[in-house]
């Protein structure tokens, strides 16, 4: 490899782990409009594994912004992120798949919002699959692989 083409991998890299990071702070901020611009116009999210949708992301944000109202609190934490580039049409590095595990714990709107432990947490696995387009990195694809919860205590 060339020290061009590895400088063109870490700058891959980079934008592409700012993608993550931006997907994350977007859910758990509830900034729906943000989400969606982090995917391409045929993007697709699948949280069925973890009890919700799959669909377009328009379909998938809209259902997002209606059941995290439950959550006064949510943060992702996304760690272990492993970043492979693919080929597309003939030119390497135009494709992105990344496995990442999470840990999301979530408080339940109006139980304790003063602070203390969450209320919800959960964890599991994304495979997010990526393009390069000419706005940079986008989402084309987020599968949820819940692994784990643990619910409320009484």
């Amino acid at each position: 490899m060339t020290q061009r083409v590895e400088l063109a991998t870490v700058m891959d890299r980079l934008a592409v782990d700012g993608l993550v990071t931006e997907y994350a702070v977007a859910v758990d901020d509830g900034d729906w409009a943000a989400y969606r611009e982090l995917f391409t116009p045929d993007g697709r999210a699948d949280y069925r594994s973890a009890g919700g949708i799959e669909g377009d992301v328009g379909s998938v944000a809209a259902w997002l912004a209606e059941n995290l109202r439950l959550f006064s609190m949510r943060q992702h934490l996304i760690v272990n992120r492993r970043v492979r580039f693919g080929v597309r049409e003939q030119d390497a590095g135009d494709t992105a798949r990344v496995g990442a595990d999470y840990v999301n714990p979530m408080r339940l709107a109006g139980h304790g919002d003063e602070g203390g432990a969450p209320d919800f947490v959960c964890g599991g696995r994304y495979s997010f699959g990526l393009l390069r387009t000419y706005d940079g990195w986008r989402l084309r694809e987020v599968v949820v692989e819940e692994k784990w919860r643990r619910l409320p205590t009484a």
